[in-house]
């Protein structure tokens, strides 16, 4: 049953780096668009769709970030739950174990 069910949790933790990384990409992403203002496109037309553009995309990419950190947040909360899950079980099972040598004498 045990083999069913495994957390990585180094894999979790490389998610997490992930998922990081992707905050900052989009971030950088955003700020090489706004360094280019609108009037430096082109046409009055394409300028304006630009900056419709880029308000927008200011928009969707806080609301992306904050998604982002949501679930980054929830991936170090369930990481560190199965750490100390894995912590407590092999305490508990050091315990019996020493709790059956003292009863057995040793044997």
């Amino acid at each position: 049953m045990a083999d069913e069910f495994k957390v990585d949790l180094s894999q979790l933790d490389s998610f997490g780096r992930v998922l990081k990384q992707s905050i900052t990409d989009l971030e950088e992403a955003r700020s090489a668009l706004s360094a280019v203002g609108a009037d430096q496109i082109g046409t009055p037309r394409l300028d304006e769709a630009c900056e419709t553009f880029q308000n927008r995309w200011k928009y969707g990419t806080g609301q992306l970030k904050d998604m982002i950190k949501a679930v980054d947040e929830g991936v170090e909360k369930t990481a560190l739950s199965y750490r100390r899950f894995e912590d407590n079980l092999s305490q508990a099972l050091k315990k019996m174990e020493e709790t059956n040598a003292a009863n057995t004498g040793g044997k």
